[in-house]
């Protein structure tokens, strides 16, 4: 209770004390998401539908009951006993875990073995034929059959052996002729953990993981096609797949002829759908991506057989913009589904008989932001486009039983939640539901994030990000900037959608102003965009950042740039904060780097092959902090944990042995126990904290 009367005091009493890291400041910054919590009024709609799917009810943030009559277009606030009996909630669809959501974390983990996850796990190890005659499994590294009648076993392969052994089975419709998955075994390093402080001993402990790095060996998984009628093996030329990162998407045709399977090419420059020819085993393209720079197979690999029409939905940037295009698998021509300049995010259903796609898309309603999440429908031939929301802000949908209305709940970081209803044919609004209301928090001195955009590097291209200030803000003051910086290429990080407690207002309540920024190198923008992170994870965007900082500074005096911006941020952001102080040291003065992976080498292998290419090449070593450690300019405190299965913590202490040799000044915290991302720690939270008053306030903390 104590503090959160001060707190309540120091509203009152804001605009006559300035913030300069004192006792009271830091309560404030440490209980955040207590007074913000519960200020903001509802604006989401639990909906329980009729089965016919034309009304529904829910209770509003005042716990009223209110009805809705979808097909009237009308709602109602009633009692309870007015309430339809045989209404039920509907049932989501479950989400697919993916790489990288719809937004980054508050920690803002690269989570970072998803994408590879695949290639390392354990194929299947038989398979029944679909007529129920034979079982194909595999015996001393080979594959044998197996009659499921008199039960005799007969050897079809006689080349596997230990470390390149057949695996997963496909059978063709048929039941004459199968695919297995031969795979050669990769790598086997691991990284060596020391848990110096355990709590059920007291001398240290080690522990190792699988954990492969750039360059490392890895598994080689490759297709073999076996005549059941003559048992044998029907050679299969590998020209077309020679370095496979990893097969996926494996499919029979429905008669039989062809086998298909996505080729990912390591090094990720080319992606091809392969079909083998169940009679020669010839093996042809019917797709085949080879950009100039990577193709995106963690984020924007779509791939969808459609048998009864023998076509395939493919995603592909080859337009320089992420698109759909339907694939006739008897021509192999291509044809695009959707077009233009914005991107489509991810397809969320298809509806095999009306033949439409419905798909979240980014950057399609001209004049907003363009990371904004909008809902779209379009047809396979691209025809009957139909943009499903409106709103200006960032989308969720929930849909009716029928699928004929759904509900569009939207916000933005200055926007609280409005919830409409919608008509599923053409998107128009039904009527209005919720709309969330932020008075009492604005109440307490805490103000919206502000939305601001400035031109890149290149002078033309539009760069977004926000601005967040204390809640005791005085615009007749100048404010130290300090950035949250995360540029990893696998998404966009800014947030768009509504948050009382943004992680940036913590810092700011010390005053300072925090930004937060998408440079260019970071995902779902145009192609272009994106490829300025490829073999260049060092430029971290920090030409369009800087530029940004500077154009805010010219239209808001309040930002003081005089004493130079401060940075942090954990995982890629510690790689790059600390990058800051190497390569910008001008601009940016003091930094604070949690479990930053320094030196692309030493961190896992997906990640920097994905963006840094292989072979590995000489600007591997050109983009580490360690080989430019004796470049450091201003304050730097790296931080990370010793039990750091995300990132190798000698990433960290590569950088303090460069640092050492070089003579450099520099700070540093181990924290024993901890694992990926430290600033969790209410300790590591304070002295992060005291960094940034001592170096940028200039001002001796006084959190306690």
């Amino acid at each position: 209770m104590r503090i959160a009367f001060a707190a309540v005091a120091l509203f009152v009493l804001a605009p006559l004390v300035a913030a300069q890291g004192t006792k009271a400041d830091y309560e404030r910054a440490n209980s955040v998401f207590k007074w913000t919590a519960g200020k903001v009024t509802s604006a989401k709609v639990e909906a329980l539908w009729t089965p016919d799917g034309t009304r529904f009810w829910y209770k509003n943030a005042q716990k009223q009951f209110v009805l809705v009559d979808a097909a009237k277009g009308t709602r109602e606030v009633v009692t309870e006993d007015k309430l339809p009996k045989d209404a039920k909630p509907v049932n989501p669809p479950p989400k697919k875990k993916g790489f990288g959501g719809e937004e980054a974390s508050e920690v803002e983990s690269d989570d970072e073995d998803a994408p590879f996850v695949r290639a390392l796990q354990p194929p299947g190890r038989r398979g029944e034929s679909p007529d129920g005659k034979l079982v194909a499994f595999v015996k001393d590294f080979n594959v044998w059959l197996r009659d499921t009648g008199t039960k005799q076993e007969t050897q079809l392969s006689k080349d596997g052996i230990d470390g390149d052994s057949y695996g997963r089975v496909y059978w063709a419709p048929d039941s004459k002729k199968f695919v297995a998955i031969k795979t050669k075994g990769g790598g086997d390093r691991k990284v060596t953990l020391v848990e110096s402080s355990p709590k059920d001993q007291l001398q240290p402990k080690t522990s190792t993981y699988f954990y492969l790095k750039p360059g490392d060996a890895i598994p080689l998984p490759k297709p073999h096609l076996f005549d059941v009628g003559a048992m044998k093996e029907v050679p299969v030329s590998d020209a077309l797949f020679p370095t496979p990162w990893d097969v996926s998407y494996e499919h029979w045709a429905p008669d039989s002829k062809r086998f298909y399977f996505t080729y990912n090419q390591r090094g990720h420059t080319v992606m091809r759908l392969l079909a083998i020819d169940a009679e020669t085993g010839k093996v042809t393209a019917v797709v085949s991506e080879e950009p100039k720079t990577f193709f995106d197979y963690a984020n924007k690999l779509y791939v969808n057989y459609l048998d009864d029409t023998n076509e395939l939905i493919w995603m592909s940037e080859r337009s320089g913009w992420n698109h759909l295009y339907l694939v006739d698998l008897k021509t192999n021509a291509a044809k695009p589904i959707t077009s233009g300049e914005w991107v489509v995010r991810g397809v969320d259903r298809f509806d095999a008989k009306a033949r439409e796609i419905t798909f979240r898309a980014l950057g399609v309603h001209p004049g907003q932001d363009p990371y904004h999440v909008h809902y779209c429908r379009v047809k396979l031939d691209g025809t009957g486009f139909v943009k499903l929301t409106a709103g200006d802000g960032t989308h969720a949908l929930e849909w009716s039983p029928d699928r004929n209305f759904y509900i569009d709940t939207y916000s933005r970081v200055d926007l609280p939640p409005v919830a409409e209803l919608r008509r599923a044919s053409d998107g128009t609004k039904v009527c209005d539901l919720e709309n969330a209301d932020a008075a009492e928090l604005l109440k307490t001195g805490w103000r919206f994030p502000e939305r601001f955009v400035a031109k890149g590097r290149d002078g033309t291209t539009d760069i977004h990000g926000y601005l967040v200030r204390p809640s005791n803000f005085d615009p007749k003051k100048k404010y130290p900037v300090i950035e949250h910086i995360y540029a990893g290429p696998h998404d966009h990080h800014v947030p768009k959608r509504f948050n009382p407690s943004p992680s940036e207002q913590r810092l700011a309540e010390l005053g300072f102003i925090v930004v937060k920024i998408d440079g260019m190198g970071t995902n779902w923008r145009s192609k272009a965009f994106h490829d300025v992170c490829w073999k260049n994870l060092g430029d971290s965007g920090f030409p369009d950042r800087i530029a940004w900082i500077k154009a805010a500074a010219a239209k808001h005096p309040e930002l003081d740039l005089s004493k130079g911006v401060g940075i942090y941020g954990g995982s890629a952001g510690g790689q790059s904060s600390t990058r800051a102080l190497l390569a910008f040291g001008d601009f940016y003065t003091v930094a604070v780097s949690d479990c930053g992976c320094h030196d692309n080498r030493v961190d896992k292998i997906w990640w920097n092959e994905l963006w840094m290419s292989w072979p590995i090449g000489p600007h591997y070593a050109e983009q580490s902090n360690v080989t430019q450690a004796h470049k450091l300019k201003g304050k730097l405190l790296l931080l990370v944990g010793e039990l750091d299965r995300n990132v190798d913590p000698s990433s960290t202490l590569q950088v303090v042995n460069a640092l050492v040799k070089a003579d450099r000044d520099f700070d540093m915290l181990v924290v024993p126990g901890a694992g990926h991302g430290t600033t969790g720690n209410p300790h590591v939270r304070r002295r992060e904290m005291d960094y940034f008053v001592r170096n940028l306030l200039g001002a001796e903390p006084r959190a306690k």
